[in-house]
């Protein structure tokens, strides 16, 4: 058969704004799954801002050696397989698919049992929170599940094929709250309303769906073989490459990006080590875990609705622009990224003002039982237009592989929180001080990825 003939045969990708607009709708319903769960978390007698906070700080920890492990890894596998289809190589773009397959199951698998075998230390020394254990021990086979459900995610983004990781995160999230609403029900009959033990269980709820969510992209992966395999036959310009030389282009791609993930999660562990270290002197620990159950529990969810949004724009940037830029296409990546930060804005500004001038009772509607945090709320929401600017301008700025620039920005939040947090514990015991924090750095950051 002729590669005219076999070129005929390959269905047509998802263009840009397709992508964009599947992504915002499956990041819509993860977040409205995510509320139903928050809110029946918070408002189920014995969990409240208490089960939050062992929640919270517990996820922060299994979300750093997440980002190490996997969280730059859609946008790397993305960005160097976008690049080779771009140039007309399927064949290769296809092999760093499967090297780095291997690569980050295996990185995977030691995050997991640095987290399974590291609980106790971390929940007593590091957190001062020892129920947060149980959570983490739940948490620690997620690691290795999430990290190869990212390399497939990046393959399929690369292929135009957003659809799959939209799909598949959607899916991972009705297990999540379907699973943690029937857990955490079974374990508070069975250990009598314990924080603790049901902490553990919504938790263990994540575990067992990122296992589906990888389950769907591996079967969507094998009734696409035979696309795929028409597409490998399709490959001009093929450059082979060692497997060393491979796994060194995507750890030189992946690394950069995931310092940027690291200093996001840095920024949010940040709280979980001083919060509760630090109003431990002043308040008891139950009232200190649950101060820190509002910000972490209530207010992050609130103020990420937007953000997760907007994400479909930096996701679906990182292949438009690598593949633009092969081409050498400048106009294209103006044009995209233009539009992009656009409708960031539009996005943006409407909830920072909604959520600021509404804060009380957005909290009285949703945790009618646990209301706590207006003011908290109110200044979160200010990092809110900061923030997606950030997210979106990181995506057209990883793509054209200014890989460093994001994180460097993040870095400079994080110094700044750091010694904002010293200063704010020496000199107040306000606890409604240390929610001007996340708002003190996240402007320069944005204004220093656009300069």
């Amino acid at each position: 058969m002729s590669k005219e003939k076999i070129k005929e045969n390959i269905p047509q990708k998802e263009t840009f704004m397709q992508g964009v607009i599947t992504l915002i709708f499956s990041q819509v319903l993860i977040k409205l799954l995510g509320l139903v769960y928050t809110l029946y978390l918070t408002n189920r007698q014995g969990f409240g801002d208490k089960g939050n906070g062992i929640v919270a700080a517990g996820y922060q920890i299994y979300a750093m050696l997440l980002t190490i492990s996997s969280i730059g890894v859609p946008n790397a596998i993305s960005k160097l397989v976008s690049e080779r289809i771009a140039v007309g190589d399927h064949k290769g773009g296809h092999r760093i698919f499967k090297i780095a397959f291997a690569t980050f199951a295996m990185i995977g698998l030691v995050g997991s049992l640095l987290l399974f075998l590291g609980a106790n230390t971390i929940a007593n020394l590091w957190l001062q929170i020892p129920e947060a254990e149980m959570t983490l021990v739940a948490l620690s086979p997620a690691i290795f599940f999430v990290a190869i459900s990212s390399v497939m995610r990046g393959y399929f983004n690369a292929r135009q094929n957003i659809k799959a990781t939209a799909r598949s995160q959607s899916l991972e999230q009705v297990f999540k709250t379907t699973l943690t609403i029937i857990l955490v029900e079974i374990i508070a009959i069975i250990s009598h309303a314990s924080t603790q033990w049901m902490a553990g269980g919504a938790t263990l709820a994540t575990t067992l769906a990122t296992f589906a969510g990888f389950g769907y992209l591996y079967l969507y992966y094998k009734t696409r073989r035979n696309e795929i395999a028409t597409e490998i036959k399709t490959t001009i310009h093929y450059k082979y490459e060692r497997v060393v030389t491979i796994i060194k282009r995507i750890l030189m791609v992946s690394i950069p990006i995931a310092l940027t993930a690291i200093m996001s999660s840095l920024n949010k562990n940040i709280d979980s080590f001083t919060v509760v270290r630090s109003l431990k002197q002043f308040m008891t620990e139950d009232m200190a875990i649950s101060q820190y159950g509002i910000l972490g529990g209530k207010v992050d969810m609130l103020t990420s609705l937007p953000l997760s949004i907007n994400v479909a724009f930096a996701t679906a940037l990182v292949p438009a622009i690598s593949a633009a830029k092969a081409k050498k296409d400048k106009k294209t990546i103006t044009q995209k990224t233009s539009f992009s930060l656009l409708t960031s804005m539009l996005i943006g500004l409407p909830c920072t003002i909604g959520m600021f001038l509404f804060a009380g009772p957005i909290l009285n509607l949703l945790f009618p039982n646990a209301s706590a945090g207006e003011a908290i709320l109110q200044i979160s929401s200010l990092t809110i237009i900061f923030t997606i600017l950030d997210q979106t301008i990181n995506g057209a700025l990883q793509g054209y592989g200014k890989l460093m620039i994001p994180a460097i920005s993040l870095g400079i939040r994080c110094i700044s929180k750091v010694d904002d947090e010293h200063r704010f514990s020496t000199y107040t015991r306000n606890w409604y001080s240390w929610s001007c924090l996340g708002f003190s750095c996240v402007p320069c950051c944005c204004f220093y990825n656009c300069y």
